[in-house]
């Protein structure tokens, strides 16, 4: 087996769903070991340091949220959170704890192979360039110059405040990640008050309206509701 391949793990209790994403994630080229406990996931992450966990929150002796904190004690390899769980309590808790994306069961193939290649590529990204980002993103027609402070979409430059182009800026370095609003506003305001939230939907729904995009259209920018939001990566997942 060749070692450039990527690592994942899958810590999952339904040996149905543990199967099926292992066969899948295999015919993809990607190297898969298998922990059916928290504490197993625990154990085996120590040991093989993979490049990716795939985490049930649902497991028989310990909730998988303490697996994401004791990884994130020292490691900040992605974590793709998989759920029954589908209400927003549960999905802000764990991105907040340090999940980088969460899908809810059932979830399709595509779907979840398309998030771990969006997940693994923007850790690599930020791996590469720590809080300063150079250079520039681009996913479909929009490009954003971090060089220039300068969004662009097709040839037309699009005039953002400097808030707007800080929270275009901080979803876009993180592309492909659902980012909670907490994070969002600590990243852009660093501090939290009553109103962030709406203050935060306000600036984008600005953003929204320079880039000619209608409400609920999927285009650059995705709205999680109740959670967050989620840029587009390049290959548009």
């Amino acid at each position: 087996m060749g070692n450039n391949k990527y690592k994942i793990l899958i810590v999952e209790d339904e040996a149905n769903i543990r199967s099926f994403i292992k066969a899948n994630l295999e015919i993809s080229d990607y190297q898969v070991m298998c922990a059916e406990t928290c504490a197993q996931g625990i154990m085996m992450h120590a040991s093989h340091r993979p490049d990716l966990i795939i985490l049930d929150l649902g497991l028989p002796d310990r909730d998988g949220m303490s697996l994401i904190q004791a990884v994130r004690e020292n490691d900040t390899v992605p974590i793709i959170v998989l759920s029954a769980r589908s209400n927003e309590r549960d999905k802000v808790e764990a991105l907040d704890q340090g999940a980088n994306d969460y899908i809810t069961k059932p979830f399709g193939t595509e779907e979840l192979l398309a998030r771990i290649r969006a997940v693994i590529r923007s850790h690599r990204y930020n791996e590469g360039n720590e809080n300063i980002p150079c250079g520039k993103f681009k996913v479909k027609d929009l490009l954003i110059d971090y060089d220039k402070r300068q969004v662009y979409l097709g040839k037309d430059e699009i005039e953002l405040t400097q808030t707007e182009y800080n929270i275009m800026s901080f979803l876009s370095i993180h592309a492909g990640k659902v980012l909670t609003y907490s994070a969002i506003i600590h990243a852009v305001w660093g501090y939290s008050d009553y109103g962030s939230v709406k203050k935060l939907q306000v600036n984008m729904k600005n953003i929204r309206k320079k880039m000619g995009v209608t409400p609920g259209e999927k285009r650059y920018i995705i709205n999680e509701l109740g959670v967050g939001y989620r840029m587009l990566a390049d290959d548009g997942q």
